[in-house]
């Protein structure tokens, strides 16, 4: 007679109906907060886009202009942004077919990849606008740069603002990977 033996950490792999409900409310949160981190991009899109003041010199025919196009970085903000807020919005399609049909697998694996790579774009993009920020409100006094956030206040808050928005959808994707990584596990 020939015994078999049970592996030590050896799981069923047939699910439970308490397993798939809790699999379609992981599903309903991930896109939920995928809708969240979507409208935070493309805040901080916007806000970052539209941010310019101009400021009168000594007549009113000279004149300054601060306008985020004139820092590569600011740029790179607001594409990195652009890009993970359109990435998100198609991400809502398999989003919303995992709450309809919890048990997929391969589909969540590659939301996972593909939320990770966002993630790190989306948080170089705000890091580097973060350093810029810095400088432009405290200056650098080894390289001999003012602060300009005591002329350009507008400017500087509409800046300041869209890193916020930035940094909370970062903070978002990462709950997403964490939400979509239990409910690969869970499977």
């Amino acid at each position: 007679m020939k015994g078999t033996t049970v592996e030590a950490g050896e799981v069923s792999k047939q699910s439970t109906p308490g397993s798939r409900g809790v699999n379609k409310v992981l599903s309903l949160m991930d896109f939920i907060m995928r809708i969240i981190a979507a409208l935070g991009t493309l805040a901080s899109s916007i806000a970052m886009g539209t941010t310019r003041q101009t400021l009168p010199f000594v007549t009113r025919f000279v004149r300054f202009k601060a306008v985020y196009k004139d820092l590569p970085t600011f740029t790179f903000f607001v594409i990195a942004n652009s890009i993970v807020c359109g990435y998100l919005v198609i991400s809502l399609c398999l989003s919303f077919f995992h709450i309809i049909k919890s048990a997929a697998v391969r589909s969540r694996i590659f939301l996972v990849i593909f939320d990770t790579v966002m993630m790190a774009l989306l948080t170089a993009a705000a890091s580097a606008a973060a350093a810029i920020v810095a400088v432009a409100h405290n200056g650098s006094t080894g390289a001999n740069w003012f602060p300009i956030c005591q002329q350009y206040r507008s400017f500087c808050e509409r800046i300041s603002g869209s890193l916020i928005g930035s940094f909370i959808s970062i903070i978002v994707l990462v709950l997403i990977i964490i939400v979509t990584s239990v409910a690969i596990s869970r499977r």
